[in-house]
């Protein structure tokens, strides 16, 4: 039996992309009413955003700029279009950021990683993720009561209850963090308890290493797949599985919209350039257009075997935000970015700073056409002009630079 929640994930892909920019002009009037999205949106015709090129014209709201959003309109930065009294619960991040959740089904769409590992209807989960605070745990809750899925409210912490829930309610299934699930087996083995019925594991919140993959399943948990998600968005992509087997990347979910832009812009990249991960998100009570995540990835080419046809991601792949202190001055992606649009002859530019802690050395390694001509001292003067700090120069071959979304690179020596 597939592990499809749903016939959307199957579905042909050119079907998808004219469903969702059919969508994208009714959700960008949705978010219009919020007052924030109203704020950030001003001027826009929400008639207009009818394809990929147009919402390329929008803003990006990273998640950097949430907490003085929301501290100049309390509590969630006016971008919700639910009032706050009709949410279901408001959760708080270290931060201080705050985020919603309303009263919809499944509302952080968490069951499509669910019904990917094999969930179904009478599995019991043993949920260990925080219910504290933060969302997870309801993510989780969400995407279980939706499958028909008895949950154990674990929560984290408390190893010798979680072996003797395991030992007792027979769970099929674990899902939290890949480092606790460790933790619990080790402890298990320690007290003699047999757990044995999770044999499948849904893990998130931090990565997760080949070794330790291979570590749990060699240790009675078979099946492990990793999901990639936030607070504010929820499921955004998720790892599937053919014959028992990982297949490579992470799908995307059904109701969002994913663009790759280069770090500090909202430019898209060409597919399988790695970049920051930006959403949009069809979620009625906290619409999110044009959501840079923070995180780094790329697309992945091709359809997943598991036969589902949406994009596929490469999974996380480091922080976006890449801002660096050079001589007691912070440089921005932004700031590189806007030196290489001065330039059209620059294909791809990636700023190293290099030398010791004091002897700053900051160098503009620029990706040219070997044809190209270019005045590198006028490159030089702008440099000092959007950074006022000074820094060189260095022309490269096309295609030379790495593949790893780096915008800034600080190699200085901190021994």
């Amino acid at each position: 039996m597939p592990d499809y929640l749903d016939s959307l994930e199957t579905r042909d892909p050119e079907q998808r992309e004219r469903d969702l920019m059919q969508r994208l002009p009714q959700l960008v009037a949705h978010a219009q009413v919020a007052p924030g999205w109203s704020r950030l949106l001003a001027g826009v015709d929400a008639a207009d955003v009818r394809s990929r090129a147009a919402l390329a014209q929008l803003p990006v709201t990273r998640k950097s700029d949430l907490h003085a959003l929301q501290q100049e309109d309390p509590p969630f930065g006016g971008l919700t279009a639910t009032p706050v009294q009709q949410l279901r619960r408001l959760f708080m991040s270290p931060g201080p950021i705050f985020d919603p959740e309303g009263r919809g089904e499944d509302w952080w769409r968490f069951a499509r990683p669910m019904a990917a590992i094999g969930l179904r209807a009478g599995h019991i989960v043993q949920n260990c993720f925080s219910y504290h605070f933060t969302p997870a745990a309801f993510m989780a809750e969400g995407g279980a009561a939706k499958i028909g899925c008895a949950v154990i409210p674990a929560g984290i912490g408390q190893t010798e209850m979680q072996v003797q829930a395991m030992a007792a309610l027979k769970p099929d299934a674990y899902v939290g963090t890949p480092s606790f699930l460790k933790i619990i087996i080790e402890k298990a083995r320690e007290m003699g308890a047999d757990i044995g019925s999770v044999q499948r594991a849904l893990v998130g919140a931090e990565a997760l290493p080949p070794s330790l993959r291979t570590w749990l399943q060699g240790n009675g948990v078979p099946h492990v797949l990793q999901m990639y998600g936030s607070a504010d968005v929820g499921n955004i992509a998720y790892e599937t599985q053919s014959g028992g087997a990982v297949n490579p990347g992470m799908v995307l979910d059904e109701e969002l919209i994913l663009e790759i832009v280069r770090p500090g812009t909202g430019d898209p990249v060409a597919e399988g350039e790695v970049g920051e991960v930006v959403v949009t998100s069809f979620n009625p009570d906290y619409p999110l257009i044009r959501f840079g995540t923070g995180d780094l990835s790329a697309v992945l080419a091709g359809v997943s075997p598991c036969g589902r046809t949406n994009v596929r991601i490469k999974g996380w792949m480091g922080r976006a935000d890449q801002t660096t202190k050079v001589r007691a001055m912070f440089v921005h992606p932004s700031q590189v970015a806007e030196v290489a649009r001065r330039y059209p002859e620059i294909l791809k530019a990636r700023l190293i700073v290099s030398g010791e802690i004091g002897k700053d050395v900051m160098t503009l390694h620029c990706e040219v056409d070997s044809a190209a001509r270019i005045d590198e001292n006028a490159i030089v003067e702008t440099i000092r002009d959007v950074t006022k700090l000074r820094g060189g120069v260095q022309l490269v071959a096309r295609g030379s630079l790495p593949n790893d979304g780096k915008v800034i690179e600080d190699a200085r020596k901190y021994d």
